[in-house]
């Protein structure tokens, strides 16, 4: 055998997404994707964009098949959890058998309005924010920003607010100190302050009555009781989140890559559901399960350590016929798989030395598969096992799948967490798999058409046939 028929043999090439895949397609895909990427700017909008999809394709809510008293093969049933997590689920066979789910988050790093945010100092109204995630608070200053969440009023009514995403709105800002004056030295973290980060409201006050205390402050809370009906006693009882007022826009002269706020994770949730929405499975039923709070730890009831949609498949087992919901729900779970559908670190040529180039995944290769993730000696991961690694490897690769694998960062460099382990520990086979980004966490994340399209096509693909 020749050298080069043995090199074609024994080593693996890396393959471009745009080598293999129409152009024409993946840019229409993308399409799609920027709508969602600049509606889904909270985790509510997205839960809210996902179930008017899925209600298009004639999904329909637990409540009805409860009512209905049965389910069967063909069925498409969603339940949403508290406004901001989703699982959504085909049936096909036997439940016990276990079924597919592509798990994604649908929160990302942002600024958080405090419960009593509005104050004026020197003339000038503030609010006072709480960063959620890991941020670098530097990149949020003096870019615009915009306002969206809900407030619940006293009466327990909830009003909608939305601020900065359409033309006629103002955008609002945190100031930065101009580099004449900026004579500040040491750790960006120290010299960047979370209590700092305030939003300008406004400077005009409602009265120049000197009698008249924080009368700038109260001109604020003013406009905002004609506009919304509110009171400050009801931002105790509030989630507003501050978010960049940055649309999803093409870069690079070969428009070849996507820059947004939240990629990280909405784009995986984004390629979750248009691949469950076309999916055929062959084997088992197929599921997306969209989740909250994954920033901050998956705590809280919308988080994934909350695992409501067992509750769910319980119910379901009991529409399906099962008389033992409790041995059942166990099988289950034995016989299910999950990916974990989350971005990862791509090598990035501007900053080589935190990355081992042999295992970064690049821009434009494809969906990215991580065995684990974790920090320094793997601490905090599933390490998924070899067996079922090992499977999905065979299908993507009998279905064309182009994937890569990766790991997030040299060994000692730093490192992060996913959902995964959260599912492993039900005894369910877990990896992760999604795209590879520029710039995670920054209000400008920066992801490849090619692998948003090669992500999207893994999650069918893995849907379909596993």
């Amino acid at each position: 055998m020749e050298l080069k028929d043995l090199k074609e043999k024994l080593t693996r090439k890396k393959v471009s997404v745009w080598e293999k895949r129409d152009r024409k397609v993946i840019d229409e895909y993308s399409k799609g994707y920027k709508k969602f990427i600049d509606y889904a700017k909270t985790e509510r909008r997205a839960v809210e964009y996902a179930v008017k999809e899925l209600e298009k394709e004639g999904f329909k809510p637990l409540s009805y098949y409860l009512e209905k008293g049965k389910i069967e093969d063909g069925d498409k049933v969603y339940y949403v959890n508290n406004f901001k997590s989703l699982f959504a689920i085909k049936i096909k066979g036997d439940l016990t058998n276990g079924i597919n789910i592509v798990g994604a988050h649908v929160d990302a790093p942002r600024l958080d309005l405090k419960p009593e945010p509005i104050v004026e100092d020197s003339g000038v109204a503030m609010a006072k924010t709480h960063y959620y995630g890991g941020v670098k608070k530097y990149q949020w200053l003096n870019i615009p920003l915009e306002l969206h969440g809900v407030v619940i009023k006293n009466d327990g009514t909830k009003v909608n607010v939305s601020i900065g995403d359409s033309e006629d709105d103002p955008v609002f800002v945190i100031s930065d100190l101009l580099p004449h004056l900026d004579r500040r030295k040491g750790d960006v973290a120290e010299v960047f302050k979370g209590e700092a980060l305030n939003l300008l409201l406004g400077t005009i006050s409602i009265s120049y009555d000197e009698e008249i205390k924080d009368s700038v402050k109260l001109n604020v809370l003013n406009i905002l009781y004609e506009k919304y009906g509110i009171v400050e006693e009801d931002f105790i009882s509030a989630e507003l989140e501050v978010v960049p007022s940055l649309p999803a826009r093409d870069v690079g002269l070969d428009r070849s890559l996507i820059a947004a706020y939240g990629h990280d994770d909405r784009i995986c949730s984004y390629t979750g559901l248009t691949a469950l929405i076309e999916a055929e499975p062959e084997n088992k039923s197929a599921a997306l399960l969209l989740t909250d709070k994954e920033e901050i730890g998956s705590d809280g009831n919308t988080g994934a350590k909350h695992h409501f949609w067992i509750t769910v498949m319980k119910k379901l087992l009991k529409l399906q016929g099962s008389t033992n919901i409790e041995l059942d729900i166990d099988d289950l779970l034995l016989n299910s798989t999950l990916l974990s559908a989350d971005v990862s670190a791509a090598y990035d040529p501007n900053f080589k030395d935190v990355h081992d180039p042999a295992n970064a995944p690049r821009l434009g290769y494809g969906v990215a598969i991580s065995k684990y993730t974790g920090a320094r000696g793997k601490s905090a991961t599933n390490d998924a096992n070899a067996e079922f690694f090992g499977k999905l490897r065979k299908v993507f690769n009998e279905n064309g799948v182009i994937w890569q694998s990766g790991e997030l960062g040299k060994v000692d460099q730093g490192g992060g967490g996913t959902i995964a382990k959260f599912f492993a520990e039900k005894g369910l086979n877990v990896i992760d798999a999604g795209v590879a980004l520029y710039g995670m966490h920054s209000p400008y994340e920066i992801a490849s058409k090619g692998d948003l399209y090669e992500t999207y096509y893994a999650y069918k693909v893995y849907l379909n046939k596993m």
